[in-house]
């Protein structure tokens, strides 16, 4: 008798993400996906994603890289996030938790 295993291959499209304040580089690196709290709510990013440009909230930012391994930042305080072709910058304002 043959068994034939399943393998899950997990693939995910990437984009560069840089989280900064204005005293350090938080994060530079690939992410897969990013929430963050927008004016509206959370804002979900993905690979490809339309051009934007918007204004943060405090609350709680993740994002995964493309291992699928999860990353959650804090926000204490408003921000500004742009994303333009697969480049995603967000400057947040220096707070305790990301100085």
């Amino acid at each position: 008798l043959y068994m034939m295993k399943k393998f899950s291959v997990q693939f995910f499209l990437s984009f560069h993400l840089n989280i900064l304040t204005s005293e350090k580089n938080v994060y530079a690196g690939s992410a897969a996906s990013l929430t963050v709290p927008g004016e509206a709510g959370y804002l979900g990013i993905l690979a490809d994603h339309a051009p934007l440009v918007t204004t943060l909230l405090a609350g709680k930012i993740s994002f995964k890289d493309q291992a699928g391994k999860q990353t959650v930042l804090e926000s204490e305080g408003k921000g500004f996030l742009e994303v333009l072709k697969n480049e995603v910058t967000v400057l947040l304002r220096p707070t305790p938790s990301n100085s």
